[in-house]
């Protein structure tokens, strides 16, 4: 089967992935990630994929499982998404889907709703070629990646360990790049403590928490080096703003290349808890991905992708990548996992988030040919 010849649409396929960028699901908000999974339900049954809802946990979104119809039940390919974002609803307003020359934009067009369309259309061009894959096809669209899969985790790991391969559609990377390896992440929750007092009357009798939290900011962000990074996102103290504020927190992210790198660093930040002038600080362990290196198995499996890449005349550089994605899990888990397959575009986790729409159809080619030749 030569991928080449499928009838690919970029018009049909602008149409359909707009409806899914205008259904805003952000992580937090389980109804609106819910009204999202029940349209990708939608979809894939008319597909004709057998699909089951996964209730959710934690208080966030249900999953959706899809399994393609397929003569073998033996292990087959995993297809790994997420439908959560980071945008809230409302953005749509702020950032609506459009298409400006090459480029559509729209609030998780890119990350990684525009990655899941194409798998989903690669199935059906597949599915209308009658073409039968190889291997048995699963899709496992999960709803809170973008805070680290706490509720997902799990179920990640089990069904990937039921498959010989795991292709994640994220964002494709530079010069049509994908992904053969993710760096190991690490969540914190901060918190101070301090002491109240009346900011007018009695302001030196009180103890500051949002004063102290702004300099274990500036420690924590001076802790990063070529080998670790820090970085603090999320900041939220006081009540009045005549009152000293006695509550503060906050949320941190440290990033590294290598497992052991980011081990000390969290030894490091675990270290900044403790009381001073009057004010408790503590520094509290989140959600951790595993650093995934690439092994033989990755390495081949990317290699089939070049394969196909070079008939269909793409160039496909591959490498290690910031930012985590469940690729992290499987990949660690040394289970053959190609990352980044989604389209290619910019400036994700913003109001100026955007795709190149031809990469929809080439990556959705690159997609079917995978589908189409592992085995």
């Amino acid at each position: 089967m030569n991928p080449a010849h499928l009838p690919f649409d970029l018009e049909t396929m602008l149409a359909g992935l707009r409806g899914w960028v205008e259904c805003e699901s952000p992580t937090y908000d389980r109804a609106a990630v819910n009204r999202m999974m029940a349209l990708a339900a939608r979809d894939l049954a008319i597909l004709g994929a057998s699909v089951e809802m996964i209730p959710g946990r934690m208080g966030l979104g249900d999953c959706v499982r899809a399994r393609v119809p397929h003569p073998d039940a033996g292990p087959g390919i995993l297809v790994l998404g997420h439908m959560d974002t980071v945008h809230p609803v409302g953005t749509l307003a702020h950032l609506p889907f459009r298409r400006e020359g090459e480029r559509c934009y729209g609030p998780g067009i890119g990350d990684m709703k525009g990655g899941n369309y194409l798998a989903l259309e690669a199935i059906r061009q597949l599915t209308r070629a009658h073409v039968v894959t190889p291997l048995p096809v699963t899709l496992l669209f999960t709803s809170d990646e973008e805070i680290g899969s706490p509720s997902t985790r799990d179920l990640i790991e089990a069904e990937a360990a039921r498959h010989r391969y795991v292709l994640v559609p994220e964002p494709g990377r530079e010069r049509n790049g994908v992904v053969t390896g993710r760096y190991a992440i690490a969540r914190f929750d901060l918190a101070a403590s301090g002491r109240p007092s009346h900011a007018g009357a009695t302001l030196s009798q009180g103890r500051s928490a949002i004063r102290a939290m702004a300099r274990k900011l500036l420690e924590i962000e001076d802790m990063s080096t070529e080998n670790c990074t820090f970085s603090v996102g999320v900041v939220q103290g006081g009540t009045w703003v005549n009152c000293v504020a006695t509550t503060c927190t906050g949320q941190a992210l440290s990033m590294a290349k290598r497992q052991a790198d980011l081990d000390r660093g969290i030894d490091r930040m675990l270290a900044l808890s403790g009381t001073a002038d009057g004010v408790s600080f503590s520094v509290t362990r989140g959600v951790t991905r595993p650093v995934w290196e690439p092994d033989d198995g990755t390495l081949a499996l990317y290699e089939t992708a070049l394969r196909i890449a070079h008939h269909l005349g793409q160039e496909l550089p591959h490498g290690p990548a910031g930012g985590g994605s469940d690729g992290n899990f499987t990949g660690a888990m040394g289970i053959p996992t190609l990352d980044g397959l989604g389209p290619i575009g910019e400036k994700h986790h913003t109001l100026e988030e955007n795709i190149q729409a031809k990469s929809l159809v080439d990556r959705a080619r690159l997609f079917a040919g995978l589908l189409a030749t592992l085995t």
